[in-house]
């Protein structure tokens, strides 16, 4: 049977270095994004070129209309499935793979960075809703179908990973609503690895640091001195297919005693030095 992983936000940036990553692993993909389908055809194309299946789930995670189109795009996804013979898919749908793997990576950055001072109540929303509000939905959503399809089949293997960043405790005054969000997002990963822990169902943490994507392309030149001048341990950027390493080491399978944990991927940006 196959492997299947819903990547959020998975058509460029780290997202899409994840689900590259998966891919190449021979999982099939679905990701999600905000745009029209025929916007994303060269990732698509891209995946599909690993020869895995690749399905694209659109919405906005931030609303609840956008999260119940992803979901119902990703059960479909599921129901075609040569394996999903015999599988009901209105209780059971995971159980057309052996094995499901939800990333959470979708984000969004401030609108514009401003001083804590002037943070506005709308970048506020926008920013937590997508990051914080709606990944716990979503992820309470499958976390449901998770622990149906594991009672129905213990042999079933399922994973819910987290993409936060350092911000979740590095600070930035000139973005707070996006650390508050990683933060909340942090502690979310506790709260689910908590709860599911005794259904048998890990849930990680994978937290970047300074990844070149473009989410930091206004900040390049910024953080190519910050680096030279030893942000870093690793004098170097952080590609998204860093970050889809450490994911595809968890969806293995290969941390089955971990769950909980936060894996860095900053090039020892966060450990204290004198």
């Amino acid at each position: 049977m196959s492997k299947v992983a819903l990547v959020t936000g998975g058509s460029r940036g780290i997202g899409f270095g994840i689900a590259e990553k998966l891919a190449a692993e021979k999982w099939d993909i679905v990701i999600n994004g905000v745009r029209e389908e025929s916007a994303v055809t060269e990732p698509l194309a891209k995946l599909r070129s690993y020869g895995v299946r690749v399905g694209y789930a659109r919405g906005d995670v931030g609303s609840a209309e956008g999260r119940a189109s992803i979901i119902a795009a990703t059960k479909a996804f599921l129901a075609a499935s040569p394996d999903a013979a015999g599988i009901d898919p209105t209780r059971y749908p995971l159980l057309a793979t052996r094995s499901f793997v939800l990333v959470n990576n979708a984000g969004v950055a401030p609108k514009v960075r401003a001083d804590l001072l002037e943070t506005s109540e709308e970048s506020y929303d926008y920013v937590v809703n997508t990051n914080l509000r709606g990944v716990f939905f979503l992820t309470q959503a499958f976390a449901r179908d998770m622990v149906a399809a594991k009672k129905a089949d213990p042999k079933f293997a399922a994973f819910i990973i987290n993409i936060t960043s350092i911000s979740a405790t590095v600070v930035s005054i000139n973005r707070g609503e996006y650390c508050i969000a990683k933060a909340g997002l942090s502690m979310m990963s506790q709260l689910f690895a908590t709860r599911l822990g005794p259904d048998g169902i890990p849930v990680y943490e994978v937290r970047p640091g300074v990844i070149k994507t473009d989410m930091t392309a206004g900040v390049t030149e910024k953080y190519d001195k910050l680096i030279a001048g030893g942000l870093n341990i690793q004098p170097r950027w952080g590609y998204p297919e860093d970050v889809g390493k450490a994911v595809a080491a968890l969806s293995r399978g290969d941390f089955p005693f971990s769950t909980g944990q936060v894996v860095m991927v900053d090039g020892g940006l966060v450990i204290p030095r004198l």
